[in-house]
């Protein structure tokens, strides 16, 4: 069996926040959604790239805190002690 999840970046720009919403997507992916912003500092030059990089770098990793957590709490519900998944 194959299976394949992808990751979905969107972005939203005012010209000082950036926001991000990082989405896996797929027939069987888990419907979870991370979410990511930065803000630019009024001594920074206004390049929009940087602000999506660190954006995408926070909704990415609450993507990951979230997947964990649900991965826990299945294996929880399974009746298991996930101890080899707290790290």
């Amino acid at each position: 069996m194959q299976n394949q999840w992808d990751v979905q970046l969107s972005f939203e720009e005012d010209g000082v926040n950036t926001l991000c919403d990082a989405r896996l997507v797929g027939d069987r992916a888990p419907r979870l959604t991370g979410h990511g912003e930065a803000t630019r500092s009024t001594e920074d030059r206004p390049l929009a790239r940087i602000g999506e990089e660190v954006a995408a770098w926070r909704a990415l990793d609450d993507l990951s805190h979230r997947l964990k957590a649900q991965a826990v709490g299945e294996i929880q519900d399974e009746g298991h002690r996930p101890a080899y998944l707290i790290y």
